[in-house]
């Protein structure tokens, strides 16, 4: 039925190493693995290593920020009141709880709302405006959404309210008529770190705020919010939203990961945490993407983030577990939902008929009326992941459109191409926006065989016709000095790592002794460099391994950390292993 079934076999994988000047990573740490480690990130002087909060950029030629702030504070000051209106995924709940809990502190008549993505989809759109004024607002602020919003502000604007719009999506050419816009990815804003997220954007706005209310004489320096503390939630829905991690953002991740771990954290965090089984004081950029955020997103996917966002407001923790337990539950939900979808996706693309040559397929898009429209997002990026292709996955929506989420590969800009399919079909996008990574689109249900081959036709411009191949990207071999348990500690906190700024794999050829099957599709090896005598212990997750006595694979794997019992342990974690002919 889809495009491009065949290629949901394993694509053509390449190993390739980085490279790095050898000569400049002696100068970025005193151990040589993380010198180079560091050094093939590009990164150039040890200055920029340096996380704490007093590097953190800036925000002077920040296009908008000033009137925004100027809006807010007099707002504030005069008792008006404000709703902020938010989005439904972890970077928007945390957004949203950031904002209304500085706005709150300072006594400002406060409140909230998030869209229910079934009800009224995404952003500040005409409906949403309309539930807003029942709450008779004076100033609407949008966190993580609003740049595409042009008839919803209208609508704000019309009734006499003054609009704010915060957002880090790409905008389009026209700007909405808001009072003020403050977004990096601006066309005239000179900001110069553009991959802030939108509780990024919201940390600076009330960083202002606060900042010009101390200035005034409204707040004294001892009742003014302390913004230090709210970096908690500034990594979460950062390292949440995948947005890159340059320096600017390593410094917001880095310190809120600080704060997590010393427990200086929100309750509501600390909670996700207890019901994932995860110590805090351990948090990574991993227990972020793959544990915390997942739950907190699940709620937005399946029901209303409103109950995400009271978890983070949770003044303790009798509050906060409550919250987070059915927080968990929705993940459970959502995980079996996502299997099942996953299952339909697979025998689609395993038997159906393609709507263009599957050899020539560049691009994925699949569909199913019974599908959850909160999961697709998930799906498609498994996908991506499982065929390296762009993929679109669609759902049912309401009046016979259909509302998709995309997700993309390294080199395909996927929000561009759908700016070129809208270009050229006119009609048939009824509204679409995101990332390079990720995008949204909405289309009627009769126009999805024409979006299939536009899209798969655009993916092929943008690779200028050659198909992509997977390439892992490592930092070569390790010696048997290098591969320790300090090692692995080492590199877990050298830096966050994050998109653009990618955790350190390594290759090698081993020879594998003995593998064992464990839970549920994984496997256990023991391994063992060619002709070496050091036997390693490994696990290769959702894959069955065998091997021949004396056959060598190329396997990239992490260094990592296996706890069991309360010791710890150095353990490969295999990404990838291929024979060696």
């Amino acid at each position: 039925m889809e495009d491009g079934a065949a290629v949901l076999t394993r694509p053509t994988e390449t190993i390739r190493r980085r490279q790095f000047d050898s000569s400049l990573a002696v100068t970025l740490h005193q151990q040589a693995l993380m010198g180079r480690i560091l050094a093939a990130r590009g990164v150039c002087d040890s200055s920029e290593l340096d996380l704490r909060l007093d590097s953190l950029m800036m925000p002077h030629h920040f296009a908008g920020y000033q009137q925004a702030i100027d809006l807010l504070c007099n707002a504030i000051r005069q008792s008006r009141r404000i709703l902020i209106v938010g989005d439904y995924d972890a970077d928007g709940a945390t957004s949203t709880a950031l904002a209304l809990h500085i706005l709150k502190s300072i006594g400002s008549d406060a409140d909230y709302l998030v869209p229910n993505r079934f009800e009224f989809g995404y952003g500040l759109s005409p409906e949403i405006v309309d539930v807003a004024l029942q709450r008779s607002p004076d100033l609407i602020l949008t966190v993580d959404n609003g740049i595409a919003s042009h008839q919803g502000v209208e609508r704000a604007r019309e009734a006499g309210v003054t609009v704010v719009v915060t957002d880090h999506h790409l905008p389009s050419e026209t700007l909405p008529a808001a009072d003020a816009i403050v977004n990096p990815n601006r066309a005239d804003c000179q900001f110069a770190s553009k991959n802030l997220c939108g509780v990024g954007v919201i940390f600076y706005v009330m960083a202002g705020v606060c900042r010009q209310l101390q200035n005034c004489g409204f707040l004294s320096s001892g009742n003014a919010p302390r913004m230090a503390d709210y970096l908690d939630l500034v990594a979460l829905g950062t390292v949440a939203d995948v947005v890159p991690l340059d320096r600017n953002n390593r410094v917001l991740v880095e310190q809120g990961l600080k704060r997590i771990r010393a427990g200086a954290t929100r309750p509501g965090i600390l909670a996700l945490f207890d019901v994932a089984s995860r110590d805090h004081q351990q948090a990574t950029t991993s227990d972020i993407g793959f544990v915390i955020g997942p739950r907190l997103n699940a709620a937005g996917r399946l029901d209303d983030m409103s109950i995400g966002i009271e978890c983070l407001l949770a003044e303790d923790m009798a509050q906060a577990l409550p919250l987070a337990g059915r927080l968990d539950e929705f993940n459970r939900q959502r995980r079996k939902i996502q299997s099942g979808m996953g299952e339909d996706a697979q025998d689609q693309l395993d038997s159906g008929p393609s709507s263009v040559e599957v050899e020539s397929a560049f691009a994925v898009t699949v569909y199913d009326p019974q599908w959850h429209e909160g999961v697709i997002g998930i799906l498609a990026g498994r996908l991506k992941e499982q065929c390296y292709r762009p993929v679109f996955a669609f759902a049912r929506s309401d009046n016979g459109f259909l509302k998709g989420s995309g997700r993309s590969i390294e080199g395909v800009h996927i929000r561009d191409i759908l700016v070129a399919i809208s270009a050229e079909n006119p009609k048939l996008l009824s509204k679409f926006g995101g990332h390079a990574m990720a995008a949204g689109a909405t289309l009627p249900e009769a126009g999805l065989d024409r979006f299939k081959v536009a899209f798969n036709e655009q993916v092929k411009r943008q690779l200028s016709g050659k198909h992509p191949k997977r390439e892992w990207l490592t930092d070569g071999a390790l010696s048997d000095t290098e591969m320790t348990l300090a090692n692995a500690h080492e590199i877990k906190y050298l830096q966050p790592w994050g998109q653009a700024f990618a955790a350190p794999l390594f290759d090698d050829i081993f020879e594998i002794k003995e593998t064992r099957p464990v839970g549920t599709g994984h496997c256990r090896l023991r391994l063992c460099k060619p002709g070496g005598r050091r036997e390693l212990q490994a696990i290769a997750f959702n894959r069955e391994v065998t091997s021949e006595p004396g056959q060598q694979w190329h396997i990239v794997y992490r260094l990592e950390i296996n706890s069991y019992k309360g010791r710890q342990s150095l353990q490969l974690l295999v990404e990838h292993l291929r024979p060696v002919d």
